[in-house]
């Protein structure tokens, strides 16, 4: 009997896909859900890059690019960074990915060894603990939970550094909880990493555009840092670009040309259309993303208000990415119509079976205390789901 490999059997799948799927299964069947499970800007592409990637076809950008992404594409990149980052990169330091997913991988798949060791801070996004996997390395997870504004301290981290230690996988703003490091408090992490000179830090910073209070700041910011820190971003959540696939690292030259080595055996250079269209949106005006952000910023602060108003959960305020991500432990061991709530898997369920909200259970993140909910979605939808959800919640006992 064929069977898969082990490498896929020992791969979970993508809770939140899992989750949005479930949604949609229900909502054929009839059922009015409300979907807060994808993280995903509801916004369309604006008009400008859409232009760009008309003009694209017609200019017959329809053959084979650089395995690295075009040269135009990767020198916006270098003048974005140095732009609104003050980082500075050569050409050759970027290699542009099929979405920052697969940037992530690449690294993973070009620095580590069978059971090299990666720290993830959790709660993390849902998809690093399998990346390390496929990877063959094994993860040592800090967590930092709502009392600690889910950020780690240096001390957490010393302490989880070993002889085996490769890397450090985080994102800021995070996803799942919309947390931000500080200047201050990046300068704190990174006086621990002085001290480990072989430690490669990647820096997911894919949110780093949805930012309402203080700024983005990177660790590639500390010279003495520079060049062991991997810097991840992409298109998809800052110009409502998810769809078209455009991710990116700026990295040590060594680690960029590992990973354009490894891209050229598997997947090759990403789409030439969705390229122009990066091309476009890196280079144009930044105007529709500053709007973007005021909508979610308002959504931000509804969401908290009427969040507030639930018995039994704690949250912290989310200063980025759009995210809330509460500790709804005190609903565990309660029950209702002989459904129990065990855990964060069993709340989400019980939030989309009789609330008709789809959430996601906070242990695909590594906090199996919380839950989160995505408010990429409407006002009107936001406060219906909220209300739906503080229902639901009551009837627990």
């Amino acid at each position: 009997m064929t069977q898969v490999s082990n490498r896929i059997k020992n791969l979970a799948q993508s809770e939140t896909l899992a989750m949005a799927q479930r949604s949609r299964e229900l909502q054929v069947a009839g059922l009015d859900i409300i979907n807060l499970s994808i993280g995903e800007p509801d916004f369309n592409t604006p008009d400008h890059i859409k232009e760009a990637a008309k003009l694209a076809i017609d200019q017959n950008y329809s053959h084979y690019t650089p395995v690295p992404g075009f040269p135009a594409l990767r020198q916006a990149i270098v003048q974005k960074l140095q732009r609104e980052n003050g980082l500075s990169y050569d050409l050759d330091q970027i290699v542009v990915s099929n979405g920052a997913k697969q940037s992530i991988s690449n690294v993973l798949y070009s620095i580590l060894s069978p059971d090299d060791e990666v720290i993830i801070p959790a709660p993390f996004w849902v998809s690093y603990i399998e990346m390390v996997k496929l990877a063959e390395g094994k993860c040592k997870v800090i967590s930092a939970g709502v009392d600690q504004d889910f950020k780690i301290t240096p001390a957490q981290l010393e302490d989880a550094i070993s002889e085996r230690t490769k890397a450090f996988l985080f994102s800021s703003p995070s996803n799942p909880t919309g947390s931000i490091y500080t200047k201050e408090e990046l300068a704190q992490l990174a006086e621990i990493f002085k001290k480990y000179p072989d430690i490669i830090i990647l820096s997911d910073e894919i949110y780093e555009h949805i930012i309402y209070e203080g700024e983005h700041n990177s660790l590639a910011s500390f010279s003495f840092l520079k060049e062991r820190v991997v810097v991840i971003n992409g298109l998809s959540k800052g110009y409502a670009m998810t769809g078209w696939r455009v991710g990116y690292i700026a990295a040590p030259l060594w680690i960029a040309k590992a990973c354009t080595k490894l891209q050229g055996q598997y997947t090759s250079g990403v789409c030439a259309i969705a390229q122009m269209a990066g091309v476009a949106a890196l280079n144009g005006s930044i105007e529709p993303t500053l709007e973007m952000k005021k909508v979610f910023q308002r959504r931000r602060d509804l969401v908290v208000e009427i969040a507030s108003t639930i018995p039994g959960i704690k949250f912290n305020k989310p200063t980025g990415a759009f995210y809330l991500f509460p500790d709804v432990s005190s609903y565990f061991g309660k029950s209702f119509n002989e459904i129990d709530v065990t855990g964060s898997q069993d709340l989400a369920m019980f939030l989309l079976n009789e609330g008709h909200v789809a959430t996601v259970a906070g242990t695909a993140f590594g906090s199996p205390e919380c839950i989160r909910f995505s408010y990429a979605t409407s006002d009107e939808k936001l406060i219906e789901a909220l209300k739906r959800i503080k229902l639901a919640l009551s009837k627990l006992k």
